[in-house]
C-alpha cells in the first residue's frame, strides 16, 4: 500500500523540495500552503498529488484539511510539520509584539494543532500508528544574534517534539525532530542578504554564510519517514558543513 503524508508549506523552500521527493518515491502527498498557484506548481499533474490550501494559523482550515485527505485516502502515515517563518533580525527590545504573536501562532500554534489532528487520526485507525515529523532549526540548540522570537518558537518545538514522542509511544506513533541549518532556500538568502546588508562595508570577510542544496534536506526527510515504526530518529542535525553552529557566538 502507498503511504500517505502531508506536508504543510509545500508551496516553497523545504516543504516543496520534500513533496517532489515524496511524489518521486510514488507516496500519496497531500501538499498544504496558503499559496495555491504556487502548490500548483509543485503538484504539477502528479496524480498523487492533493492540494489543499490551508492557513495553519487557522484551526477550523487545519481540521477541515486533515479530514479531507483521511476522506479521500483513509489513512495518515505521516506529517511533515514544515511551515513557518522567521523575522528580520532585531534585538529584543525592538521586536514589534504583533509580529510575535504572528510567528508563535505559526511556527507553534500551527504545528500544535496539526500535531493534535495527526496524532487524533493515527491513534484511531487500523492499523494503528504512524510518525510525526517536526521542522526545528539549529536555532533550537543555538541561537544567532536578534532572533528572540524565532528561537523562542523553535525551542518549543523541541519541547513539543519530546512530548508528542511521550504521549504516542503506546499508540506506535512516533515523534522526530529535523533541526536544519542553512538550506539554500529564499529564507536564508534573505537572512544572507540582510547579514551582506548589515556587515561593515570595510570588512574584507565574507558575510554570508554557507549553504547546502535543498535536496540534501528532502533526502534525510525521506529517510526518517521510511523508517519502520519500531525504530526512530528522534533528532537530527542537518547543516551546511562550513556554516557557524559548533562554537558560534
Amino acid at each position: 500500500m502507498k503511504k500517505v503524508i502531508i506536508i504543510t508549506g509545500a508551496s516553497k523552500g523545504i516543504g516543496a523540495a520534500c513533496a517532489r521527493l515524496f511524489l518521486k518515491k510514488n507516496y500519496l502527498v497531500a501538499l498544504l500552503g496558503r499559496n495555491k498557484k504556487k502548490l500548483t506548481e509543485v503538484k504539477s499533474s502528479n496524480h498523487n498529488a492533493l492540494l489543499i490550501q490551508c492557513d495553519i494559523t487557522k484551526e477550523t482550515e487545519i481540521i477541515q484539511a486533515f479530514q479531507l485527505v483521511l476522506k479521500k485516502w483513509g489513512r495518515l502515515d505521516i506529517l511533515f510539520n514544515n511551515a513557518g517563518m522567521s523575522l528580520p533580525e532585531n534585538r529584543i527590545d525592538q521586536i514589534n509584539i504583533a509580529e510575535w504573536k504572528n510567528l508563535i501562532d505559526v511556527n507553534l500554534t500551527g504545528s500544535f494543532i496539526c500535531a493534535k489532528e495527526a496524532f487524533r487520526i493515527m491513534s484511531k485507525q487500523n492499523p494503528q500508528g504512524g510518525r510525526i515529523i517536526n521542522n526545528g532549526s539549529i536555532s533550537a540548540k543555538v541561537p544567532r544574534y536578534g532572533t528572540a522570537a524565532y528561537t523562542s518558537s523553535k525551542h518549543a518545538i523541541t519541547g513539543l517534539t519530546k512530548a508528542i514522542a511521550l504521549d504516542g509511544r503506546d499508540l506506535n506513533i512516533a515523534c522526530s525532530q529535523i533541526d536544519i541549518g542553512n538550506a539554500n532556500t529564499n529564507m536564508v538568502k534573505k537572512i544572507n542578504a540582510d547579514l551582506k546588508k548589515n556587515y561593515e562595508k570595510d570588512s574584507t570577510e565574507s558575510s554570508e554564510e554557507p549553504t547546502m542544496d535543498v535536496k540534501y534536506v528532502a533526502k534525510s526527510v525521506l529517510h526518517i519517514a521510511e523508517m519502520p515504526i519500531e525504530a526512530n530518529v528522534q533528532f537530527m542535525t542537518l547543516l551546511a558543513n562550513k556554516m557557524p553552529f559548533i562554537g558560534r557566538g
